[in-house]
């Protein structure tokens, strides 16, 4: 049995789909890395709303949905950029979303980290403004037992006038968290607003500001996430790092060889890739676990390829293939997204994905994936 696929020139070519998933196992939590997966949102297909709408979620199917990355060992990452934060998904629908998830996780002994930003502010805000909206968020991350992640903010980018405004308000912030949070620094590939994030568009002096933060309060700071896409920045980072300061790859090019690392560290990982790759990638970590870094590398280098292609310009819209390939799964009954996101991506780039996907094993019931390839297809206009 065949499928017929259309490349970007519009050709049409058959494809055979695999007949039997990879076969992987749950086992005991990690032991060398810790690795969290950021988790999509199931968008409510039945409520009528228009992009412009507040987030409509399926509880159930997104709740369902980090209960199968827990049972595999993965952390979740909750209301981060791959929950569509600020691409659909306003904060009251993420405070409800940290609430539901921090409860989940209670509930089933899960680990979870959630977002805390600014997104609150719709507006032009002042720094104080964009201090007290971060207080909010890690107030109500505090109080759902979650550990803070302290994301970038939009707004701070529009209001810093240089790096001592970073300095000032996240020194304030790292002063008052109870417990020690995680540093996410995202870059502008992933959000053009947040270009020149500590205040300079130069990487190196962004940098040191970054790490001036982290020197100044290290018992505040648990890890840091860098979302830059380049290797080696990301271990020069990681080698000038305080002593117990974990970095947590958010590199979704390059993850296989900064986790397995060098003679001088490693990263951890928190990747919105982990979301589709969630069973996969916790086999190879439970491979890594027992000192075999040959055969996790063996495992998770050949779904580069996959993540590079979810992730390609313009990379904001990665969110779509994840939940395509969610839907391709059977993690959630429809292939529809919070702000009517689904139409980001092309035909074209759907159907490699699946090609991709498929060749790895990632479809439980690769016959459900194929069937339901088809009905997509189907709907382009593209008869078998």
């Amino acid at each position: 049995m065949t499928i017929q696929l259309p490349d970007t020139s519009g050709t049409l070519t058959a494809y055979e789909p695999r007949s039997e998933p990879l076969t992987v196992t749950t086992g005991t939590p990690f032991t060398s890395r810790t690795v969290f997966s950021a988790a999509h949102v199931v968008a409510d297909p039945f409520a009528d709303t228009s992009p412009d709408s507040a987030a409509a979620i399926d509880w159930d199917a997104t709740l369902a949905f980090r209960r199968h990355l827990w049972s595999h060992g993965l952390g979740v990452a909750e209301a981060m950029d791959t929950a569509q934060r600020g691409m659909g998904l306003d904060w009251a629908g993420a405070a409800e979303l940290i609430r539901r998830s921090s409860a989940e996780a209670k509930a089933v002994g899960g680990r979870i980290a959630c977002g805390v930003g600014t997104d609150q502010l719709t507006g032009p805000a002042s720094l104080a403004d964009v201090q007290a909206a971060y207080e909010e968020q890690l107030a109500l991350v505090e109080e759902s037992g979650a550990q803070a992640i302290l994301m970038a903010s939009r707004a701070l980018a529009a209001v810093a006038k240089g790096p001592e405004d970073y300095l000032e308000v996240y020194g304030h912030l790292l002063r008052q968290a109870a417990e020690p949070v995680v540093l996410h620094w995202l870059g502008p590939m992933f959000d053009p607003a947040l270009e020149g994030y500590w205040g300079s568009s130069d990487l190196d002096a962004a940098t040191d500001t970054f790490l001036e933060v982290i020197a100044a309060h290290p018992d505040k700071v648990d890890g840091i996430k860098v979302s830059l896409l380049e290797a080696q920045r990301e271990i020069d980072i990681r080698r000038r790092l305080p002593q117990g300061v974990r970095c947590y790859t958010g590199d979704d090019f390059n993850y296989p060889e900064l986790i397995a690392g060098d003679d001088q560290g490693f990263s951890h990982a928190l990747l919105g890739i982990f979301d589709p790759l969630g069973p996969l990638a916790a086999e190879a970590v439970r491979v890594l676990d027992t000192g075999n870094t040959g055969g996790f590398r063996e495992l998770l280098d050949p779904t580069v390829e996959l993540s590079r292609h979810l992730f390609q310009t313009p990379t904001r819209f990665y969110k779509t293939g994840v939940v395509f390939l969610a839907w391709l799964a059977g993690h959630q009954a429809h292939f529809t997204m919070v702000g009517g996101l689904q139409s980001a991506r092309s035909l074209p780039h759907f159907a490699r994905a699946y090609r991709l996907a498929d060749g790895l094993g990632l479809f439980p019931d690769p016959k459900l994936a194929e069937e339901r390839m088809k009905n997509l297809l189907a709907l382009y206009g593209v008869t078998q």
